[in-house]
């Protein structure tokens, strides 16, 4: 089978490459999947980077989620081979991917496959986050790189909970889509005074919580944005610099500054929460009530191609990779 490997850790454009390996066996608990198409994602490029919380242990496959169809179980399954499954784990850009049968979502028929492949990192995170931001109804929530895949959905997830969103730009070619799919307000961060302008829309208050997923000066400038016992969670680094805080506002503001990732929240909320979530993510996904742009396909042998897309600023929907 093809699948993408890397040998070092580095610039994705540099080190993935298509190889041909032996087709692998389910063991037990396990599945087998062929791979119907996966995406690109921010944490697949910084795992490929040895950036990530996951760490690759060479020489590693890539690609963390994906959709396909069960091709074989190993023991202790009761899923059936030829069902349409959404995926997560380390080896989704491949033919073939082996993955634990606890970490299958089945897909429903109205479900297209572009969508399914998307159907865990991005809206996963999203509903996670928005509820753990605790913003109700009314109040304003503050998102960086808004115009991400990410920050679509949770544009999309707020405006149907009557919460207010504030998104950052580096550019204004995205506005009118982002307004469209409810966007409250934009600021450009290039043109713009963030805390200046957020004081205006929020009539002095600021905002409840931010979304960021940039760090460096972007998210520094984002914390004087916070209101009164404001919150922001990090849930990124895109910069690849970290942010400075100020600690007399987060004290005299009793601002409150934590991490956010998907994997230990899943891990830390109880079944009936994640069942929830899962409930309401593949029902409005389904539903098309939340839209997840695709902007270009690629093949395995196009991987330096697909994660160059993937990495350009200035995208509209995200790059997947199709076997």
């Amino acid at each position: 089978m093809k699948t993408i490997q890397f040998d070092q850790t580095g610039k994705p454009a540099d080190i993935l490459k298509a190889i041909e390996k032996d087709l692998p066996e389910p063991g037990p608990s396990e599945v087998r999947i062929r791979v119907g198409v996966s995406p690109i994602n921010p944490s697949d490029i910084m795992f490929v980077q040895n950036l990530y919380g996951i760490r690759p242990q060479l020489p590693s496959a890539a690609g963390f989620e994906g959709m396909g169809v069960i091709d074989a179980v190993g023991e202790g399954v009761s899923l059936q081979p030829g069902q349409r499954v959404s995926f997560t784990g380390v080896g989704a850009w491949s033919e073939y991917a082996i993955a634990h049968h606890k970490a299958l979502i089945p897909v429903p028929d109205e479900m297209t496959d572009e969508v399914a492949a998307q159907l865990f990192v991005n809206p996963f995170t999203a509903f996670a986050m928005v509820e753990e931001s605790g913003v109700p109804a009314g109040g304003w929530l503050m998102i960086t790189a808004c115009a991400s895949a990410f920050g679509k959905m949770a544009i999309q997830l707020c405006q149907m909970r009557g919460i207010k969103t504030i998104g950052t730009v580096r550019r204004n070619d995205l506005n009118d889509e982002l307004t469209a799919l409810g966007l409250t307000e934009i600021i450009n961060t290039e043109t713009d005074n963030m805390a200046v302008r957020v004081k205006q829309i929020t009539d002095g208050q600021g905002v409840a919580c931010v979304l960021d997923a940039v760090g460096g000066h972007t998210a520094s400038e984002a914390l004087k944005c916070l209101g009164k016992g404001g919150t922001m969670l990090i849930y990124g680094l895109l910069s690849l610099q970290d942010p400075t805080f100020n600690a007399g506002l987060m004290i005299f503001r009793e601002l409150t500054v934590r991490g956010f990732w998907l994997t230990d929240w899943m891990r830390r909320v109880d079944a009936q929460t994640r069942q929830r979530v899962a409930g309401e993510v593949i029902g409005m996904l389904a539903s098309g009530q939340i839209n997840m742009p695709v902007e270009a396909t690629y093949s395995l042998d196009e991987i330096t191609k697909a994660v160059e897309h993937a990495d350009a600023p200035g995208r509209w929907g995200k790059v997947l990779v199709k076997p």
